[in-house]
């Protein structure tokens, strides 16, 4: 993958405006996004988002992907617009079982960035943190199994890293870590975890991934978007049974948008602010 030091990359970033730089990376910062949420993010006309798209698809920044017969085209950051944006993520393909969810973050994103949940210092996508704690990893090489990871206290909590702890391990004998779909930082400095849940886990796993974030001291509230009451009681049920019903919220989400479809931000009606419920 080309970074940002390439001269592929710099030549490409050396030629876009700031705009565009900045549109790049809301597109490199999701896994995959339509044309009517690049146009929500430039608060411009379908017009100007679909030119500003076929340029930088031109330029062999961005990827016109048809993910549906029948469906709106959908578009990627390649390698070399990932690198130009400034960013370490590896391009992806489509993945089709978590389509409707990947679409849904960038909507996420655009309502907490228009003040949906209410100020905010600064918002960390699941890509950002991913890359940050393998950026880590690699850098510290494999741990020892008899020490505490770098930046840890006595009790071996690291506050260095973004993943939530789920216990055991993992891909490449690494430990277990899940991630929220956006990390939203307060002015205050609460930290509040954002889930995008459209379909139900299995009891088991929901309620690992809420212990994870019962015991990860850096999460002060985790609030689950929901667009169906049956999941947002199974979540409630599973925290109530863990005894953390004051950590964790649901609320149902009326504009989330359906498979594919267009989508309607989240009126500020629709979602109390997870600021207030953190305190």
């Amino acid at each position: 993958m080309e970074s940002a030091r390439t001269p592929a990359a710099g030549t490409a970033r050396a030629q876009l405006t700031e705009r565009d730089l900045e549109l790049l990376a809301f597109i490199a910062e999701h896994r995959i996004v339509l044309a009517y949420q690049v146009r929500r993010f430039l608060g411009a006309s379908s017009s100007v988002a679909y030119a500003r798209l076929r340029a930088l698809s031109a330029a062999g920044l961005v990827r016109q992907r048809k993910a549906l017969y029948g469906h709106p085209s959908c578009y990627q950051a390649t390698s070399q617009g990932i690198g130009a944006a400034g960013r370490s993520y590896r391009a992806q393909e489509i993945d089709y079982g978590r389509l409707q969810h990947d679409l849904g973050l960038a909507s996420l994103w655009l309502a907490a960035r228009a003040g949906t949940f209410g100020p905010f210092q600064s918002l960390i996508s699941e890509r950002a943190m991913r890359s940050s704690d393998a950026s880590a990893a690699n850098a510290l090489g494999k741990a020892s199994t008899a020490g505490a990871p770098a930046g840890a206290d006595q009790y071996g909590y690291d506050d260095s890293r973004q993943g939530v702890r789920l216990g055991g391990v993992g891909e490449r004998g690494r430990e277990r870590l899940h991630y929220p779909d956006l990390l939203l930082v307060t002015p205050q400095g609460k930290r509040i975890a954002l889930e995008l849940e459209l379909t139900s886990k299995g009891a088991a796993r929901r309620e690992k991934i809420l212990m994870g974030y019962a015991f990860d001291r850096k999460i002060d509230a985790v609030v689950y978007l929901v667009r169906d009451l049956p999941i947002g009681r199974k979540i409630r049920d599973s925290a109530r049974r863990l005894g953390i019903s004051d950590l964790v919220h649901v609320q149902l989400i009326k504009g989330l948008p359906r498979p594919m479809g267009p989508s309607r931000q989240p009126s500020r009606s629709a979602v109390r602010r997870p600021q207030e419920q953190a305190r």
